[in-house]
């Protein structure tokens, strides 16, 4: 007698509203169970309860991946607002008690870990959008991983397999050109740059102590963008910032391109565009007022910055640390004809002066107060 037990599993998914790629039901001993601790929907028991028709199963029972060239039956469930397809997988075989209790223990064992990716992606603002349903499958997803300090992650010119997530320790961002340019700890996230753009990885990720990370494969990465859209939107923000910074560590600037100061110093961001020799407008915003810097062939023709203007406008911005920059190609003709405002490196090398004389002062002004608050 064919015994009434089998596990089947999600294969395809179009707007579900409960189950993803790769779910499994279990049927054992009359009874319905479904994978990661979800409800059963109603219409779903019944398809598999006609799917469990022993006729039905007998007829496609060598139907299994491992038997080569037999074609799987697929069976389908679209009773509501979705639609998911799924397969037979395996007769469940039967179970001993210690069995049972291995089965249990391991559960247990991933529940635990499910729970701590949950945690910590749930804090992630990167995950705000999606609810905790939607969150549970991806942390149901997702594998641990531990290496130890000074070990390889990413190799640099390979094309990206899977996206991470850092739990525990640190890891260094490489690159060959400019060593280190990152160091990422818990909470931060790597590996997404080439599964984005399709293209092999530009830096190397090491093990700066031992790491503990949730990884999840370029598959199942790529069908949580297609089914969360609004995540997508996060990861391509992601994609320009980084492809914009990389393109300013290369020494190039481009129209459109903008940034924070905090990538890139105002005295680089002069430089770059003095080296490139371009003509253009550099839009500031700080704190509490804007300014604007106008260059020619490099040169600087136009400086604003608050109530300054000239000289001291470009004085006052190089002494800015924090603020956004926006660059944008060509000037009037007009603007063309105003006269430079003074040779470059002899602006640089004034504004730094004044910049190391006004720390100077006040570091100077610190110590008096210090002193006279002793007395």
């Amino acid at each position: 007698m064919y015994r009434r037990n089998a596990v089947f599993v999600v294969t395809e998914e179009h707007t579900c509203p409960v189950y993803r790629v790769g779910d499994e039901f279990i049927i054992r001993d009359s009874t319905i169970s479904a994978g990661g601790n979800k409800e059963l929907c109603v219409w779903l028991v019944q398809e598999l309860l006609t799917a469990l028709d022993e006729s039905n199963l007998l007829k496609h029972r060598l139907a299994v991946p491992s038997q080569p060239g037999v074609r799987q039956k697929k069976f389908e469930c679209g009773g509501c607002t979705g639609l998911i397809r799924f397969e037979y997988k395996k007769e469940v075989a039967y179970s001993t008690l210690q069995m049972n209790l291995l089965e249990l223990s391991k559960k247990r064992a991933k529940n635990q870990l499910v729970g701590k990716f949950f945690e910590l992606l749930r804090g992630m603002e990167l995950f705000e959008p999606l609810d905790d349903f939607d969150l549970q499958d991806l942390a149901l997803l997702m594998k641990l991983e531990k290496h130890p300090a000074n070990t390889i992650i990413i190799e640099s010119g390979a094309m990206g397999t899977h996206f991470y997530v850092v739990l525990a320790g640190e890891v260094a961002v490489v690159r060959d050109d400019t060593g280190v340019i990152a160091e990422l700890g818990p909470g931060d996230i790597f590996g997404e740059m080439s599964l984005l753009s399709g293209e092999l990885t530009s830096s190397a990720v090491h093990s700066k102590t031992p790491v503990e990370l949730a990884s999840l494969k370029a598959t199942d990465f790529k069908s949580t963008l297609s089914t969360h859209p609004v995540l997508q939107v996060f990861f391509y923000r992601v994609l320009v910032d980084r492809v914009q910074k990389n393109t300013l560590r290369a020494g190039n600037i481009t129209s459109g391109m903008n940034g924070e100061l905090s990538d890139i110093n105002t005295v680089e961001l002069f430089q770059l565009i003095n080296s490139g020799g371009k003509t253009g407008k550099v839009d500031f915003i700080f704190d509490g007022c804007k300014g604007g810097v106008l260059f020619n062939a490099g040169e600087i023709v136009f400086c604003k910055c608050d109530r300054y203007e000239g000289k001291n406008a470009v004085f006052h911005i190089l002494a800015k640390q924090d603020g956004q920059f926006f660059y944008s190609k060509g000037l009037s003709e007009e603007e063309r004809q105003l006269p430079v405002l003074g040779g470059f490196m002899g602006l640089i090398m004034e504004g730094l002066r004044r910049i190391d004389e006004n720390e100077a002062i006040e570091e100077e002004q610190k110590v008096c107060a210090l002193g006279g608050g002793t007395e």
